[in-house]
């Protein structure tokens, strides 16, 4: 059964639309699957408009986006575009978030937004704590907390349903990622309010929480560089020492809300999402059940279908340019849409279709739901080994679980670029 019979509204027309697509359409808001998926078939790259009104063009086809992703041509900060001179485009989404401008330069500066060579600089330093067999030595933690939040939920119920995101989804990958970077236990909740504010897109709670953070992150590191520990500030802080002072403290309170903020939240959406998913396709839970061996490709096929990144960060052009047969301009920007990739039928045999069976095993990633290039997301190891302890565990615990809503009434965000679930209300038992 597709997305859009089960979990989608009605799809709309942001293709349809003749100034063409706007990032804020209703109807793209409402369902992107539909709407980017116009577009693709529409054309492979299509003009149309950013969040904050700028052009953008959107590229929409898999073997496009890959290609944009790995393309030196691209850069993630407008500066780096030769001869721009003029004011940062992205400073007009900075102005919409009302995100006072001292502080700007903690979310302008992060290592999702650098380029070489200071890329390269910033990801060698996080490099070693998500190494591949460091992560695999967390899964037993992983698991354990599991474990612990999941024995709690029958003490969470009101009127016989709980919600899996506020309950287990959040605390699960926030406890991981925090415990990993060095956030006291006693402080997961003022950054779990802080996540949200940020992801809210609310000026009037974002200008008042993000200070806060900063704040909060400078005085930590001077804490921990006191008393230094085995996590990753720790390690920050022994490698900023190391190196002469090259890795400055804006940049790793910055790499600390990139780590803490961004880990957490693709990861409980990825549960969220991924159990609304399994629940709503029984033969797919049926196959889990009878094979736990196929976890790792489930998780997979679910970041493709149901991933809650959409979209990749704004690239721009450093030099006139050909993508697709489209004349892109130097210093225009690019919309890499992985959602439309993601479901692009020249790339995947009936894509609409969930398949926990449809990467082979032992095959190369098939997706590109943790990016791709120098910019391939640096926890993907983590997300992939919390989502999958997180659903063998959740379905060991409850294995009765149902959604105590249709799955047409789930309550999801209508965020651009993004697809998550404001709840998932569940029934443990029949």
């Amino acid at each position: 059964m597709s997305l859009k019979s089960h979990d989608a509204p009605p799809t709309g027309g942001a293709a349809a639309c003749p100034a063409g697509p706007h990032m804020m359409d209703p109807d793209l808001l409402r369902d992107p699957f539909g709407g980017y998926g116009r577009l693709r078939e529409q054309d492979p790259v299509v003009h149309g408009r950013f969040v904050d009104g700028t052009p953008v063009w959107f590229v929409t086809r898999y073997d496009d986006v890959r290609a944009a992703l790995r393309d030196p041509r691209f850069v993630n900060t407008p500066s780096h575009v030769p001869g721009e001179k003029g004011a940062d485009p992205r400073e007009g989404m900075m102005e919409l978030l009302k995100v006072p401008e001292h502080l700007r330069g903690y979310l302008l500066g992060s290592i999702l937004d650098s380029d070489p060579p200071d890329h390269p600089r910033l990801r060698r330093l996080v490099t070693r704590a998500f190494a591949a067999r460091r992560v695999l030595d967390l899964r037993q933690d992983i698991e354990r907390i599991a474990d612990r939040l999941l024995a709690e939920l029958p003490h969470r119920e009101e009127d016989g349903t709980v919600d899996l995101l506020e309950h287990f989804a959040y605390p699960l990958s926030i406890t991981v990622i925090c415990e990993l970077v060095g956030i006291p236990a006693a402080d997961l909740g003022r950054w779990r309010e802080w996540g949200g504010d940020l992801v809210s897109m609310r000026p009037e709670r974002l200008q008042h929480s993000f200070p806060v953070m900063i704040d909060y992150c400078h005085e930590l590191i001077e804490r921990r560089r006191a008393a230094l520990k085995d996590d990753l500030l720790s390690e920050l802080i022994r490698a900023q020492d190391d190196d002469g002072g090259r890795l400055s403290d804006v940049e790793m309170v910055t790499m600390i809300l990139t780590l803490v903020l961004a880990g957490h939240e693709t990861s409980a959406h990825l549960i969220g999402n991924g159990t609304a998913a399994l629940l709503t396709h029984p033969d797919q839970l049926a196959l889990l059940r009878k094979d736990p061996a196929l976890l790792p490709r489930a998780v997979h096929e679910l970041m493709r279908w149901c991933g809650s990144v959409h979209v990749a960060r704004l690239r721009y052009a450093t030099e006139d340019l050909e993508l697709a047969g489209t004349p892109i301009a130097r210093g225009d920007a690019v919309q890499l849409v992985l959602v439309s990739a993601n479901f692009d039928p020249r790339h995947y045999s009936d894509p609409d279709r969930l398949d926990i069976t449809r990467q082979q095993e032992g095959q190369a990633e098939n997706h590109v739901g943790f990016g791709h290039g120098i910019h391939y997301c640096l926890g993907a190891t983590l997300a992939r080994q919390e989502g999958e302890a997180a659903f063998v565990k959740l379905l060991e615990h409850y294995p009765d679980l149902a959604l105590a809503d249709e799955a047409a009434e789930l309550d999801r965000a209508r965020l651009p670029g993004s697809w998550r679930l404001n709840s998932l209300r569940l029934r443990l038992r029949p």
